[in-house]
């Protein structure tokens, strides 16, 4: 049988937003204990291009620390904090300044890291597809319905599969899995995700969810090529709806550009969502890049006359980025 063991080597990473530093970070010991930051700064120009032609300036800057020691039975112990200021929004679901933060303590070994916190994403963030590049951000590629913010979870290597878990503050769970492997000139992967939540329109009831989702990717070179679908049901007090979607994506790096194009679709009690993201990001100097990103969203859903989904924007956005 397999030997569990900790995810990677690497500390907890509490960053669900769409931007996160790629670089190496910055690294200082204090007696027993290994502190790590890692952070970026984005400044923005945004163009609203459905029908307004709406222009708006602004400014992302997040950073994580980590404060990480080994016990004298081996386990390592990391409490992470991370926190983000945006003045204009990551995504195409955004609205107006925000400060989120997420703070979580985790144990880890030979079986596997136990974390607790604010590690609603843990699952997510280990079975979804790859990012796209620079400033792009599809809309829909996900469930609606989430887990609370206060939740633990575990993750673990066995072999090739990874496996994680997480439950919130309310009871609902969330379960994945991961496996990757090389083959010949190719890295494929494949993953596994059941997850129940929460969904809440602004203007309807509250629903809870359960939903299932797969992803597969294959890398050859530079190129890497993914899709993934998934099903989600809702109930409520009121009505019930059901939702299936499929999304797809390529990401291609040469030399200092990485380009990506994206496409989603789906459908909610005969209703159709749609969503597409085109993005590019121009490696500058370490750190330091220019960022483009191409983001469009429809869905006008309607449950027994009360608002589900209405989202109807197509943005452009610019950015100058430098991370460490």
């Amino acid at each position: 049988m397999a030997a569990g063991g900790s995810v990677c080597a690497q500390p907890l990473s509490l960053n669900y937003e769409s931007l996160s530093s790629m670089e190496e970070p910055l690294a200082l010991d204090v007696g027993d204990v290994t502190f790590i930051l890692t952070g970026l700064v984005d400044g923005r120009w945004t163009v609203d291009t459905e029908g307004s032609n709406d222009t708006d300036t602004g400014f992302i800057g997040n950073f994580q620390l980590n404060a990480l020691t080994q016990l004298a039975n081996r386990w390592r112990v990391d409490l992470s904090y991370f926190g983000q200021h945006a003045s204009d929004p990551t995504t195409v679901f955004g609205t107006g300044d925000d400060y989120t933060d997420n703070v979580a303590l985790s144990v880890g070994s030979y079986w596997g890291t136990v974390s607790g916190g604010n590690v609603s994403g843990l699952v997510r963030e280990m079975t979804r597809r790859l990012r796209g590049a620079g400033n792009a951000a599809l809309a829909f590629d996900d469930f609606l319905g989430a887990l609370e913010e206060s939740s633990g979870g575990y993750s673990g290597r066995f072999g090739p599969w990874v496996v994680a878990a997480a439950v919130d503050e309310d009871g609902d769970v969330e379960l994945g899995t991961t496996f990757q492997r090389p083959a010949g000139t190719r890295d494929w992967r494949a993953t596994l995700r059941a997850a129940e939540g929460v969904f809440a329109p602004a203007d309807g009831p509250r629903f809870d969810t359960r939903g299932f989702g797969v992803v597969g990717e294959v890398i050859y070179g530079s190129t890497t090529v993914d899709a993934g679908a998934g099903y989600e049901h809702f109930s409520s007090t009121g009505p019930d709806a059901d939702r299936w979607f499929l999304s797809s994506g390529v990401r291609w790096k040469t030399g200092a550009l990485t380009l990506s194009a994206e496409g989603q679709i789906g459908r909610i009690e005969g209703k159709d969502e749609a969503s597409a993201a085109a993005g590019a990001q121009y490696d500058i100097a370490r750190g330091l890049s220019a960022n483009l990103g191409l983001n469009h969203a429809k869905a006008q859903v309607t449950l027994d006359g009360a608002p589900f989904l209405d989202v109807e924007e197509t943005k452009t956005v610019l950015s100058l980025r430098y991370s460490f």
